[in-house]
């Protein structure tokens, strides 16, 4: 059995539909179909989100959501059916935008008509295809916490939901990206939670492969928009993809994979507009292993110093520590010691997203017991491979390509599969191309 999931650029128009809609159909072992909300359908309903939205751009945002899809329907034939369906999905959400409250719980909803939306659509294309696809509500089955706007799912709840609903016999059309919890109240994974869908389901059903169908060719060994000269990975290891997507690869969710690894579930990335290509396999073990596979980078970055000489020969300073940054619920990446000083790195990007800063009273709370510094406009850079802690011969080659610039941080030897440094923004990119000329291209 073979999980397919469809990003937003796979059924963002008519004929990216077809191309989908002919990707299934060509292995009648495809039966279980996740697709995303039509391409930038996502980012309108986070529009209408916010607070004081004036009637003129209320309308303009529902306009665009009605066009978008109005346009693909219109191209599929014998429409009526469709569009009823459709303008029912339409006042629905303008009612729930009436809703005076307007809390996570209330979001969650609201990004959900996306994914509603868009497979409402797509059975019918799969339908006009040959393939007798049973549209189905995810919510039935992913089950979760009641954490809206990034909810935790309820694994064995799920097990028992699929085994329960889904027959391997019957090709179904799932939403990505929603769930519901206990009492019914429809959750959402997060930004990019399509792809975790994906894999809750493939991991719950005991799917062979999970296919994740992008904008992209596969897993390059870094961004090309950075440096041209990149290049696909045909096959990469589960640990590797890991810490590919954690460290800034744009290609998977960060969770995406954790489902498959604990399923035994193959993951393969490929385009769906050039499906011909064979995009990349994600696997327990990759048959090569090269001690550099690919470079990542990721932006916004700040550093965290905090110094005191009560960590001289002392316990309990880091659990003082970190629990401040924990009740303020600040992530925290990598982290170096010394004798009186720790080190961490903190993603702006992602702690803005979940609505959490380093503030001044946080670092006034730091400050009771430790000195503090914060440094922003950095970058983090991650070598990704194999067994890098025992590869003789890295660090040199490494640190002399790096000579000339001022390296921040250091972390190595945390995972046999990556090698982090914190640089300058503004020379992260100038490295990386250094980098990838030097140790990956072929």
């Amino acid at each position: 059995m073979i999980v397919s999931k469809f990003g937003g650029t796979s059924v963002g128009t008519y004929e990216a539909m077809q191309r989908s809609a002919g990707i299934v159909a060509t292995d009648p072992e495809r039966k279980l179909i996740v697709i995303s909300a039509t391409s930038g359908t996502t980012n309108d309903l986070v529009a209408l989100s916010a607070y004081n939205l004036d009637s003129t751009t209320r309308e303009g945002i529902l306009e665009r959501i009605e066009k978008r899809h109005v346009d693909i329907i219109k191209q599929c034939g014998e429409s009526e059916k469709l569009e009823k369906v459709f303008y029912s999905q339409l006042s629905e959400l303008r009612e729930h935008l009436d809703f005076v409250g307007r809390d996570k719980r209330w979001k969650d909803r609201l990004y959900a008509f996306g994914e509603l939306m868009s497979t409402s659509i797509f059975v019918e294309v799969l339908k006009k295809r040959g393939i007798d696809a049973q549209w189905m509500d995810s919510r039935e089955v992913i089950k979760t916490d009641s954490t809206f706007g990034n909810a935790e799912p309820d694994y064995e709840v799920i097990k028992k939901k699929a085994e329960k609903l889904i027959d391997k016999n019957t090709t179904y059309l799932v939403q990505g990206f929603i769930g519901s919890d206990i009492f019914g109240n429809t959750t959402t994974l997060g930004r990019g939670g399509s792809d975790f869908s994906a894999a809750l389901f493939a991991e719950a059903v005991e799917a062979n492969t999970l296919e994740i169908w992008t904008d992209v060719a596969g897993v390059y060994t870094t961004d090309p928009r950075i440096v041209p000269d990149a290049f696909q990975i045909h096959e990469i290891s589960f640990d590797e993809a890991a810490e590919l997507s954690v460290f800034g690869g744009k290609v998977l969710h960060p969770a995406t994979l954790k489902p498959a690894i604990r399923g035994g579930v193959n993951v393969r990335v490929a385009s769906s507009s050039d499906p011909a290509e064979p995009g990349t396999l994600i696997v327990k073990e990759a048959k090569k292993k090269p001690a550099i596979r690919a470079i990542s980078l990721r932006k916004d970055q700040s550093l965290l110093t905090v110094n005191s000489l009560q960590m001289l020969h002392q316990h309990g300073f880091l659990a003082q520590l970190f629990k401040v940054l924990a009740e303020h619920k600040i992530s925290v990446d990598l982290v170096s010691t010394s004798e009186v000083s720790v080190a961490l790195t903190l993603d702006t990007a992602v702690n803005a997203a979940n609505k959490v800063e380093l503030t001044d009273s946080v670092l006034d709370e730091l400050r009771e017991f430790a000195e503090v510094s914060v440094e922003s406009d950095l970058a983090l850079i991650a070598l990704i491979g194999n067994d890098m802690q025992k590869t003789s011969g890295l660090g040199g080659p490494l640190f002399t390509a790096l000579e000339r610039y001022n390296i921040r941080l250091i972390c190595h030897g945390a995972s046999s599969n990556n090698l982090c440094f914190l640089v300058d923004h503004g020379e992260a990119e100038q490295i990386v191309r250094m980098l990838h000329d030097k140790f990956i291209t072929e």
